[in-house]
């Protein structure tokens, strides 16, 4: 127990576990819409915010939250756009953010050896006070926002014409989820690095998607795993002398591994079932359509009939996996 008694020991758990929750709650967003790689992209243009802060002699994960808000809106613009020529627009962001970083943390009065290796692979045992309370309060908003937005955000993750049938605003609802990204991968920075943070945000949910069919499971085993992992990583780097970061991340891939084992004889339990009860429905149910079948034509047109009232469930479409 003597690990919990120093002030920086309790302040590297909890930020461990703000991290373990929010990073799952927005990963698993970007997993449904095949964006898993998105934190990593993120994660290299924040490094241009740092480096501002460094240059700027400011608070650098205020300097990230800025820097990733206005990197995540670009991307989700390029995203929407779908030319051919989107690839190409987003590995100059992402290569430019970390170039464009190393300058500015070479160019600033603050630059030591360890000025940037702390941001690039985290350094959960110097965050101060003030770091907690920037870490806290922006975990707050993406637990509001991924938690009380779940349903639409779902909508959007899984079929975006069909959400767009049912009324939902889904231009704004893509920008919110690339900016909740952009926030989750500054609350992470100092946790497990800004070269590791797509790791947490994707390999827990990865891990839950073994054992759990229905959404909201896998939300909860996801964050459950993420939570555990933070925590064990910190306890463990304690203990070992270890960084904290590759710890937390390697902890997740483990439970990764061990959820695969167990997912085979849970997978063949699940099929004996659904072959006698019929298909799985998904948990998460859409708002009731209020505009965009009124026209009668174009692509929405018929689509009455397809939008589910409110609190109804949607049935496995292929959305319950």
């Amino acid at each position: 127990m003597e690990m919990f008694q120093p002030d920086f020991m309790q302040r590297a758990f909890l930020a461990a576990v703000l991290v373990g929750l929010t990073a799952p709650l927005v990963g698993i967003y970007l997993v449904q819409r095949r964006q898993a790689l998105m934190g990593d992209g993120i994660g290299h243009v924040a490094l241009t915010g740092v480096g501002l802060g460094f240059l700027f002699q400011a608070n650098p994960i205020w300097m990230a939250v800025l820097v990733c808000v206005l990197g995540a809106v670009v991307m989700e613009l390029v995203r929407s756009r779908g030319n051919q020529r989107g690839d190409i627009a987003l590995a100059m962001l992402f290569y430019g953010g970390m170039a464009g970083g190393k300058l500015l943390v070479s160019m600033s009065s603050q630059a030591g050896s360890g000025s940037l290796e702390s941001y690039l692979w985290g350094s959960i045992l110097t965050v101060s006070p003030g770091d907690l309370a920037v870490i806290g309060g922006l975990a707050a908003v993406v637990l509001a926002v991924t938690v009380g937005l779940r349903r639409q955000l779902f909508a959007i993750c899984q079929d975006e014409e069909f959400a767009r049938v049912t009324g939902l605003p889904v231009r704004v609802l893509n920008l919110l989820l690339a900016v909740m990204a952009a926030v989750t991968v500054t609350v992470a920075m100092r946790v497990v690095g800004l070269l590791l943070v797509s790791a947490l945000m994707v390999v827990p949910v990865a891990a839950a998607q073994q054992l759990t069919r229905s959404f909201a499971a896998t939300q909860a085993a996801a964050v459950g795993v993420g939570v555990l992992a933070a925590v064990g990583g910190v306890g463990t780097s304690y203990q070992a002398d270890l960084p904290p970061g590759p710890t937390i991340v390697i902890l997740a891939i483990l439970a990764f591994a061990l959820f695969s084992l167990a997912a085979a004889p849970l997978a063949r339990r699940r099929h004996r079932a659904s072959a006698e009860n019929g298909p799985a429905v998904c948990d998460v149910a859409l708002p009731t359509a209020e505009a965009g079948s009124a026209a009668g034509t174009g692509p929405g047109a018929g689509a009455e009939a397809q939008v589910p009232s409110q609190g109804e469930s949607l049935s496995s479409r292929g959305l319950a996996q």
